[in-house]
């Protein structure tokens, strides 16, 4: 029999439809997810299906309905509450940081708050600086939040039914460049594999998507689709890298990055979120604390730099991550 293939949109809907069959408590809330079906697709046709009382179209209040989502968690529920943008995040803080990661603990472990925050991140369609931001490394930084980020099919559909599973606040950070969509820049690898049936993908283990001897390349969301191409590339020129998909940034997989480490002696970390204070430095101190000795040349590190997305295409392009560009650094390395 053929392999089932759905777009990562497609597969993120039918995990949040199969947990909404599942348990009742499982409900849908955020800005255009009933009858647009959220405006990258991740909650199409779950309105048909549910209808509007657990498929709750919001007006444009995030502090509001995220607010309205950590109360319902509190008394029992599980809500899946959609910020449209990573970006409109800044408008919620409090109720992310203050709230939904810290009552669990304030409560002395009695009062749980299991809600799944899903967000669209990144750029590279010109929607500028408050629409193209990743911002996982900054909610990382928080204790009481578990983060992922899928970047295939199958790890959309598991990661979200593990998330909705989980006891504590998940943010499921999906990029806009993974889902499959029509009118955004053709991504193969957005369509894949995706088991009909009901699974989860664990927290904490990082797939190794490509492996090699030559240089160890580490990435998420679409710079891990990059990262794979540049592997291809190095590959046609007798460099062989090996490519880890961390899949979730807490808890990190620090063991599968390490071996890794001790096997090619050489780290590229590839990440489309801001250069400083973030997952690139948090990995790098990683490697640096626990296998230091097993680096050849030192770590390298691509991601963006410390100004906002441009909404120029070319500037745009240039700030990111490139698929030459992390061809190019990985190998500088494999060489060094």
């Amino acid at each position: 029999m053929a392999e089932r293939l759905l777009t990562q949109s497609k597969a993120i809907a039918e995990a949040i439809a199969q947990e909404m069959e599942r348990d009742p408590s499982v409900f849908v809330m955020g800005e255009d997810i009933g009858a647009y079906g959220g405006i990258f697709g991740a909650t199409e046709g779950l309105l048909k299906k549910f209808g509007p009382e657990r498929i709750m179209d919001t007006p444009i209040s995030e502090t509001g309905f995220v607010g309205a989502g950590v109360g319902a968690a509190i008394e029992g529920m599980r809500p899946i509450v959609e910020i449209m943008f990573a970006d409109f995040t800044g408008v919620v803080v409090d109720q992310l940081i203050n709230h939904m990661a810290k009552i669990h603990y304030m409560s002395g472990g009695t009062v749980k708050v299991p809600m799944v925050v899903m967000l669209a991140m990144g750029g590279g369609y010109s929607d500028a600086a408050q629409h193209s931001q990743c911002l996982y490394g900054m909610f990382a930084h928080i204790p009481g939040i578990k983060i992922v980020v899928p970047s295939s099919p199958y790890d959309a559909k598991g990661l979200m039914i593990q998330a909705i599973r989980d006891d504590g606040p998940v943010m499921y950070f999906f990029h806009k460049g993974t889902q499959g969509l029509g009118w955004m820049t053709p991504n193969p690898r957005a369509t894949g594999p995706v088991p009909e049936e009901a699974y989860t993908v664990p927290f904490g283990v990082a797939d190794v998507k490509r492996k090699g001897k030559d240089v160890t390349i580490v990435s998420l969301g679409l710079t891990l689709h990059r990262s794979l191409d540049a592997a291809e590339k190095l590959a046609s020129e007798g460099i062989d890298a090996e490519v880890i998909d961390l899949r979730s940034v807490v808890p990190l997989d620090k063991q599968t990055v390490i071996q890794s480490v001790q096997k090619t002696h050489r780290l590229l970390i590839v990440d489309e979120d801001y250069k400083s204070f973030g997952l690139s430095g948090e990995l790098s101190a990683l490697v640096a604390e626990e296998a230091l000795e097993y680096l050849e040349p030192p770590v390298k590190r691509l991601a963006v730099p410390d100004v906002p997305i441009p909404y120029s295409r070319p500037m745009e392009q240039f700030v990111q991550p490139s698929m030459d560009a992390i061809a190019g650094a990985a190998r500088e390395l494999a060489l060094a």
